[in-house]
């Protein structure tokens, strides 16, 4: 049976994560709060901004940026978008 959330971002519930994806008490919240859908939408938006605005992960100040972001996004707060981002057309 599949484990379920309610999720912070989407106020519904919805089947949470296998396992937290940060060690610590930040992973646990994540894992007891965040669904599997909503994470899934923060790894493709997180890899946008990485692109989109040129992080470095070896920078402190970039991984900080995106640590912002993660909670802004996940917490349906307003968060940054990726600058000059145009989806493909179908």
């Amino acid at each position: 049976m599949t484990r379920t959330v309610q999720c912070r971002k989407h106020k519904q519930e919805l089947p949470g994560l296998e396992r937290p994806p940060y060690p610590g008490a930040k992973g646990e919240d994540i894992f007891n709060n965040v669904s599997k859908q909503a994470w899934d939408e923060w790894q493709k938006h997180q890899t946008l901004l990485i692109n989109e605005r040129r992080l470095n992960m070896m920078n402190a100040e970039d991984r900080k940026f995106l640590q912002t972001e993660m909670d802004k996004f996940l917490s349906g707060e307003e968060y940054a978008q990726a600058e000059g981002y145009v989806p493909p057309s179908e």
